[in-house]
């Protein structure tokens, strides 16, 4: 019998204007855009955030300086914006997620990075259960304002409200930047794995930091990032769909989500949340500046002067 070939990832559009691929090479990462705002329930316009996210990408100088290094090189590809394959739209979050889950499952199949660009948070649901399908003990690092631990709202458990509850009753769950709760969300909580924006402020960064890197597991644990937009304080961020005051800033954000990746095995990450509100958006360049230093520390590129 005949092996069954299975099609090639092919980017639709270049990574900031640059190649995909050098030669035939697979790349390494894949960005799945999934414009999906149904079930926003504050300010909409997530369904806008990739095409703003991707526009800010294509003016972003691409070295970078922390790491000296230029992620672009390792080969990631832009794909078409997920569909169900039965309109033109994502119609409801359940089809948001059994899409996304069937799409995420078959780029992992192919040994390349999934990265989703939301979208609301309900986008995640899916990514994450097709991780945790094939890396059966990965933990799932949330940076959020909200909790999204409830079991139903609005007659869905996809809801983007309940974006992490699936997450927390099957697999190890740590949430950063938490400010905005329901008490009846608490009893999803994982005890000593919720570090609330208040506790990132009082504490020095390097202790909270290295407290939520710890409760993710084992070194070299699979790591799925999930992270919220929301999770800045509206001073850095402002455009998304409901935008919390007492939020983190920049080098919180980043230096967590650097530390997770150097700790752990990243298999899976997503941006979502943007609500674009102005053109040539402020919030756009910032998240898109925020996914190419995601993608930085998971691919961990060699930096410029090692490379022969």
């Amino acid at each position: 019998m005949s092996e069954v070939m299975t099609p090639p990832v092919v980017g639709v559009r270049h990574y900031a204007g640059e190649p995909v691929l050098v030669g035939d090479r697979t790349p390494r990462a894949a960005i799945l855009p999934v414009p999906y705002d149904g079930t926003s329930t504050w300010g909409k316009g997530a369904d806008k955030g990739p095409a703003a996210l991707f526009e800010a990408l294509e003016n972003m100088e691409l070295y970078d300086i922390e790491t000296d290094t230029e992620v672009h090189a390792e080969g990631i590809a832009i794909l078409a914006d997920l569909r169900s394959g039965e309109s033109d739209d994502l119609v409801s979050p359940e089809v948001v997620r059994d899409v996304v889950k069937d799409s995420v499952s078959g780029l992992l199949s192919e040994g390349v990075l999934p990265v989703l660009v939301g979208g609301e948070h309900s986008v995640s649901i899916g990514a994450i259960q097709a991780c945790a399908a094939a890396h059966p003990e990965i933990a799932v690092l949330q940076l959020d304002a909200h909790s999204d631990l409830r079991p139903e709202f609005h007659g869905s458990s996809c809801n983007h409200a309940c974006a992490l509850h699936w997450a927390s009753r099957n697999l190890r769950l740590v949430q950063v930047g938490i400010r905005s709760t329901e008490s009846a969300e608490k009893v999803f909580e994982q005890p000593g794995r919720v570090f609330h924006a208040r506790y990132c402020h009082d504490v020095p960064d390097v202790g909270w930091i290295s407290e939520a890197v710890e409760q993710l597991g084992p070194a070299g644990t699979p790591l799925y990032i999930t992270v919220d937009l929301d999770v800045f304080d509206p001073a850095y961020l402002p455009e998304t769909g409901t935008p919390e005051p007492g939020g983190l800033d920049w080098y919180q954000v980043t230096g967590l989500i650097r530390a997770a990746a150097e700790r752990h095995k990243v298999v899976g990450l997503d941006v979502v949340e943007l609500a674009p509100r102005t053109e040539r958006s402020p919030s756009a360049f910032t998240a898109a500046k925020l996914l190419h230093k995601m993608l930085t520390y998971s691919l961990n590129p060699a930096p410029i002067g090692a490379q022969s």
